[in-house]
């Protein structure tokens, strides 16, 4: 490609400055939405692989004074304890692991993971039931072991975790959605600012252009100044998303949950976002072009 095709590009951003930093700053935002679109949907997917993994079937045990249809306001029997314990071996070996937890060994562990919290103070021993935790060795299969043991003697109720999570990632599903959403509208409006910078551009240097078509130029070299401009304005639009999406990953969760929750806590960090980056990239050059191209096919018939 000829040195003077880039000049050219030069000269035609320069003489739109402004709607040049137009389009960049319209497609930083929409690229930076979308960005975290991307990014809260990547936080979704990890968060479940996080947690649905570590599901465990909790079976509660009956306790003197239980209000459950199933508890007859007793405490569950030894018999009825080991009965539980006798059918969890008989499931291996989807059954990994079973750990039972008494009521002293739930009030221990309750005051120390809310050992800042002022329901701790509020907890006495008895209040938490005892329990059977269960291990499993496939996740998808809690409706198999938790169904086994609901209604059964003894047994308070055998609460389903992933109904606990499954509100929290609809919630960011949602979030997602409208980011997404907010970003189509936003590319929109970069796509109708590049074609309304094409177009003004293309007016600007009409008779340069006319001049070339007398002279033999073809419509590639007429057409790639334009493109250049274009795909210039939107990358480095799209450099500056990124830009901000890692300093946003990085001040949110490598700076914060991470430091604080530790590594292989479940969530994202800046090295998702340069998962997406190539993506955000070659999009913008590719919306570029494809908007160049209809642009200057449709109003410079040439």
């Amino acid at each position: 490609m000829k040195p003077s095709v880039f000049a050219d590009a030069w000269e035609g951003l320069r003489r739109n400055k402004s709607i040049a930093v137009s389009v960049i700053l319209v497609t930083m935002i929409s690229l930076y939405l979308l960005g975290v679109g991307l990014l809260a949907q990547r936080q979704v997917d990890q968060m479940k692989g996080y947690w649905y993994d570590r599901v465990q079937v909790s079976i509660y045990m009956c306790t003197d004074g239980a209000l459950q249809p199933n508890c007859t306001g007793e405490a569950a029997t030894q018999d009825q304890k080991d009965s539980v314990a006798a059918q969890l071996k008989d499931m291996e070996p989807l059954v990994k692991d079973v750990y039972y937890e008494s009521e002293k060994e739930a009030f221990d562990r309750f005051k120390k993971d809310y050992k800042n919290s002022p329901l701790a103070s509020n907890i006495s021993v008895g209040d938490i039931p005892p329990s059977y935790r269960v291990q499993l060795s496939d996740p998808e299969q809690f409706e198999t072991v938790a169904s086994a043991f609901e209604g059964a003697p003894g047994v308070a109720s055998v609460p389903n975790l992933r109904q606990v999570f499954a509100p929290l990632f609809r919630a960011i599903n949602i979030v997602t959605g409208v980011m997404i959403g907010l970003a189509v509208l936003t590319l929109v409006s970069a796509v109708l600012l590049m074609a309304t910078t094409i177009r003004q551009a293309a007016f600007t240097r009409r008779r340069e252009i006319a001049i070339m078509k007398l002279v033999g130029a073809s419509n590639r070299t007429i057409r790639t100044p334009f493109i250049i401009e274009t795909i210039a304005s939107g990358v480095i639009g799209a450099v500056m998303a990124v830009g901000l999406l890692w300093v946003t990953a990085w001040a949110l969760f490598d700076k914060y949950l991470l430091h604080t929750q530790g590594a292989g806590s479940g969530y994202i960090s800046t090295a998702d976002v340069w998962i997406i980056a190539p993506f955000l990239l070659v999009g913008v050059v590719v919306l570029a072009i494809g908007t160049s191209t209809v642009t200057l096919w449709r109003y410079l018939r040439v």
